[in-house]
């Protein structure tokens, strides 16, 4: 009787484990099935300082999710707000704040990235750094040969972004404190394109988005201080922003999900400092 007795309670206990067993194997390929749940199409637009960031994002997201399709374009960071506000894009990428004449449009706000914008010249401009100073009087004309901060007897050639641009914005606001640029400057749509001219041109200087520094132009330094993702975070270089991305009221679908990507620790800890930028978990917001 004993032995029967044992022999019950044994197929009892068996039965539980195998049914704990097979709760568990079902929740655990509910879980992995979750990342197949993302479809459907997502539109952006806006900040080309951005865009050596959500590439990637675009790219690795559309590797995880492959019902879900990403498209990234440019334009401005002024394009892209009036764009999501339209409801033209779903993500108005920018790197400047929401202008005054979209905020009752609904616009949401959630911060991508630390932006950090380097001045650049052609390289065979014989100086490394300039003050503030001298960089306000560069933009607004006042100074318009190199021998006036130290370099050689060489006409500057200003080269930079339409009214439409964040970048432009922002040098307008942190450096220029809003003073008015010179009307005697090369404009150009993108921060590659203003990089390319400055490259090809003598005496030629301007700004872009760290991200696309490289060794066909110089970087200068900024009060003496070059850039770096540290000197962004210990607060010695001022000259910065936060990439942004605007949506019509709260994202939901394959909108969230992409930008809960773009804005993860998995993603941004491997792609943020490597293309240029400061990962939005270090920045002081």
């Amino acid at each position: 009787m004993k032995f029967f007795q044992k022999n019950k309670m044994l197929m009892a206990v068996m039965t539980l484990a195998l049914g704990a067993s097979l709760i568990a194997g079902c929740g655990g390929k509910k879980e992995e099935a979750k990342g197949t749940d993302v479809q459907g199409t997502v539109t952006a637009s806006g900040s080309t300082a951005l865009l050596p960031l959500l590439k990637p994002a675009q790219e690795e997201f559309q590797k995880k999710y492959a019902k879900a399709t990403v498209t990234i374009a440019g334009g401005g960071s002024f394009t892209g707000q009036n764009q999501v506000a339209t409801g033209a894009v779903n993500i108005g990428n920018s790197d400047v704040a929401l202008q005054d004449t979209l905020k009752d449009k609904g616009l949401v706000e959630t911060k991508l990235v630390g932006i950090p914008f380097v001045f650049i010249a052609n390289t065979d401009v014989s100086v490394d750094n300039l003050t503030k100073e001298q960089y306000v009087d560069i933009m607004t004309g006042k100074i318009t040969n190199w021998k006036d901060v130290g370099g050689k007897d060489q006409k500057i050639t200003l080269v930079h972004r339409a009214k439409s641009s964040g970048s432009r914005a922002t040098i307008a606001e942190v450096v220029l404190n809003n003073a008015a640029f010179t009307d005697n400057a090369v404009i150009q749509d993108s921060n590659g394109a203003v990089r390319s001219a400055i490259a090809s041109t003598p005496g030629a200087i301007g700004y872009v988005d760290a991200a696309y520094v490289d060794q066909s132009i110089k970087g200068l330094a900024y009060n003496g201080v070059k850039y770096s993702v540290e000197n962004v975070v210990n607060g010695t270089y001022p000259v910065y922003t936060f990439g942004r991305m605007f949506t019509k009221g709260e994202p939901t679908g394959a909108v969230k999900a992409f930008m809960d990507y773009a804005t993860s620790p998995e993603f941004q800890d491997s792609f943020a400092e490597k293309n240029g930028f400061v990962p939005i978990t270090k920045m002081k917001k």
